[in-house]
């Protein structure tokens, strides 16, 4: 898995330029912008049966890599393939309650009792995937507090959480409730850049 994200680093710095947000005018949250914000989340909140494609970027300060993502959410069960478009190879994360396992990997397939500790002992990586469950939906997670700020289309712009700042730069205003197009999520040394292609609600 490391030589696997060492070879799809190179394409990395190609797929963040691409993704590279432009200056975004920002306020912060009024009573009537939180008031529309909690609305959204009182509706998506249950929303928990989907399936999004598109482009990732992950990267640590050091190491990184970057490929074509699939995400199924089906209740509390999930499924994360990537591949990369340099090297043809991909990795699945998949799990639940139950537990987490990491295929596609060095010395795997590899399980552990949750995704994130999974990807900290196998990768070195501290990203909260249970927090980006509901971050890519532009969702505020069940985590410490956030504070939210948006932009001119009334929808967030920027939620600032347990130590992460989480970018969003698009979204799909063609659905009720509008959901992110683009997500960029950092926390020093660690960024996540995801593209999102399509969304499948179902």
């Amino acid at each position: 898995m490391r030589t696997f994200l060492r070879i799809t680093a190179a394409a990395l710095p190609l797929l963040l330029a691409a993704c590279a947000p432009a200056p975004a005018v920002r306020v912060k949250g009024d009573a009537a912008l939180l008031n529309e914000q909690e609305a959204r989340e009182r509706v998506l909140a249950g929303t928990d049966h989907w399936v999004l494609q598109g482009k990732l970027g992950i990267s640590d300060g050091k190491d990184g890599g970057s490929g074509t993502l699939n995400w199924s959410q089906d209740g509390e069960r999930y499924e994360f393939t990537v591949r990369s478009p340099v090297v043809g190879k991909s990795f699945r994360l998949s799990g639940g309650p139950d537990g987490a396992l990491l295929e596609g990997v060095d010395g795997g397939p590899l399980r552990g009792p949750d995704a994130e500790s999974l990807m900290l002992k196998a990768l070195g990586w501290d990203v909260p995937l249970r927090d980006l469950r509901a971050w890519v939906l532009g969702l505020r997670a069940d985590g410490g507090p956030a504070e939210l700020s948006f932009g001119t289309d009334r929808l967030p712009s920027l939620l600032q959480q347990d130590g992460w700042n989480v970018d969003y730069r698009e979204w799909d205003a063609t659905r009720q409730p509008p959901v992110p197009k683009k997500v960029f999520a950092e926390k020093p040394p660690y960024r996540v850049r995801l593209s999102i292609d399509s969304w499948t609600f179902q």
